[in-house]
Formats: C-alpha cells, sequence, structure tokens
C-alpha cells in the first residue's frame, strides 16, 4: 500500500526547520510529504503574512526540491483551517483503505487535545511526529497518551499497511531554526533571518513582511 504524507503547518514564514523536518520525513518513507499551509490557523494568533503570500514563499522556498508539492485546498475552504476537515476532505478522496499520514512536530502533537473533533483525528490518519533534542514528546497529556497506548509503530514500513491509526516518532537531528526567531530576525530584534531561502528573503524584502515585530510563537 502507499502511503500519503501531509505536512501541516502555518510556514509563517517557511524555513530551514521546515525543509529539514520534510527530507527527513522524504528520507525515511522514500515519500515526500505535500506542504499544507493553513488559511486561517485557529490554535494560534494571525499570522503575519497573508495565506498568499505563505503559499507564495513555500512554492520559492520548494523550487528544485524533488517530489514535494503544496496542497492548497486550505486556502479554498471558507472559516477555521481545521485538520480534522482536511483529513475528512483527504480521506473522502483517498477512500476508506488507502494510507494517510500528517506530519508535525512533537509540540504540535502534545497540543493535539486543544484541537478541534481530536478525538477523530486517529481515526482518519496516522500521525508522523518530529522530535527535535531539546523539545521532549514524553510526558504526554493523560487524555493524549491514553489515546495513544498501543499505537506507536517502529518502522516507516509499519504505517503504508493500515489506512490510518498508527504514531510513528522521527527524531531529527539538532536544528535551531524555528520561526519566531526568523520573524525576531527579520524585525531587528535579535533573532535568525539567516535561515530564510534566499529567494524567500528576498521575497519578505520586497513584500515589507515581518517589520512591525516577531509576531506570535509558533510555524
Amino acid at each position: 500500500m502507499t502511503l500519503a504524507l501531509y505536512y501541516g503547518g502555518t510556514f509563517d514564514p517557511v524555513h530551514a526547520g521546515h525543509l529539514a523536518v520534510a527530507r527527513a520525513v522524504r528520507e525515511a518513507f522514500g515519500t515526500a510529504p505535500a506542504f499544507v499551509p493553513a488559511a486561517d490557523p485557529p490554535h494560534r494568533p494571525a499570522p503575519g503574512a497573508s495565506a498568499a503570500q505563505r503559499t507564495r514563499m513555500l512554492e520559492l522556498a520548494l523550487a528544485g526540491e524533488p517530489g514535494f508539492r503544496i496542497d492548497t485546498r486550505e486556502l479554498r475552504r471558507e472559516g477555521p483551517s481545521w485538520t480534522v476537515r482536511t483529513l475528512r476532505d483527504l480521506r473522502a478522496e483517498a477512500g476508506p483503505t488507502a494510507a494517510v499520514a500528517w506530519v508535525l512536530g512533537a509540540d504540535a502533537f502534545r497540543g493535539l487535545p486543544t484541537w478541534h473533533e481530536w478525538e477523530a483525528l486517529l481515526g482518519l490518519a496516522h500521525f508522523v511526529v518530529a522530535v527535535r533534542p531539546g523539545h521532549a514528546l514524553d510526558p504526554l497529556p493523560p487524555a493524549l497518551a491514553a489515546a495513544c497506548a498501543g499505537r506507536w509503530r517502529e518502522a516507516p514500513a509499519d504505517l503504508a499497511a493500515a489506512p490510518a491509526g498508527r504514531l510513528f516518532r522521527l527524531d531529527m537531528a539538532l536544528h535551531p531554526a524555528s520561526a519566531t526567531e526568523v520573524r525576531r530576525g527579520l524585525a531587528g530584534a535579535g533573532g535568525r533571518a539567516g535561515w530564510l531561502d534566499p529567494a524567500v528573503a528576498a521575497y519578505i524584502a520586497r513584500e515589507g513582511l515581518y517589520r512591525g515585530g516577531p509576531g506570535p510563537a509558533g510555524v
């Protein structure tokens, strides 16, 4: 069974850390994930760039990257970018037996119980959890730990063998890039803007983005 991988996030802006996760997923699973930018992320303050601008930055950053693509379904849909709605759309398109996986970072995964209809998520897809050094996955919130019991798998191939409901921990090499630090650098607040693809950095400069300050924490 072929596994379809999707990497959701705000990508505000897309930076070297995001690309490191996507490349690690591609290496582990032999398949590149599709990036799914959120139009109206409900779990954080408004992004510093519009959905169209963030998508354009993704296009620039992914140019020349083998296999990567952008899925813009959340930009075409009205209302909050609930992941459960996106996964239901993907499941309806793929059918009940197709293997589908959602990629996210450890911090986002730990916050899963705050997501809209989160209990339904594991019935719709597998989850690949990217864990960076210094970002502990455990202990999980009790409700999430109970939902995850018996679902963790050791091999990427185990996710392709079922439609949904399994978890895989993807241990990452140390990479300090974060969107918050990138925005700090762009705002002249002592952060790091050097984690940007040159084409993305040039676009941000042309558009005058992120000059008002570092903005909200997050991806």
